[in-house]
């Protein structure tokens, strides 16, 4: 179902779907950065996964991020690197929303 939400949300083997979540995103991330979509942010995290259809693979799963996997990797680096906790609207948490469904706390 993972790999499905990641698609539905815009983020595709073919590239963002306009005037999808996934556009709106990059949109959004390119202006706060100053024009650009930096590497491992959310944007590109999720787009590397939908052109692969990897996300749940990476351990981005329905039930919530697997153990060992590159997911609880990316989560605990990006705790290490916020003091504790993986911010809302980090990387961690956008993929992970996106991945079940939701909107990765955009509106």
């Amino acid at each position: 179902m993972s790999d499905q939400n990641v698609h539905k949300a815009g983020f595709t083997s073919s590239g963002i779907t306009g005037g999808s979540l996934a556009s709106s995103m990059m949109s959004r991330e390119a202006r706060e950065s100053g024009g650009g979509v930096r590497s491992g942010g959310p944007t590109s995290t999720l787009q590397e996964m939908g052109a692969k259809g990897s996300t749940h693979s990476s351990g981005f799963t329905s039930s919530g991020i697997s153990s060992g996997s590159r997911a609880s990797g990316m989560m605990s680096l990006e705790a290490r690197s916020h003091g504790g906790g993986t911010p809302r609207g980090g990387t961690t948490s956008t993929v992970q929303s996106i991945s079940m469904g939701g909107k990765g706390g955009r509106r």
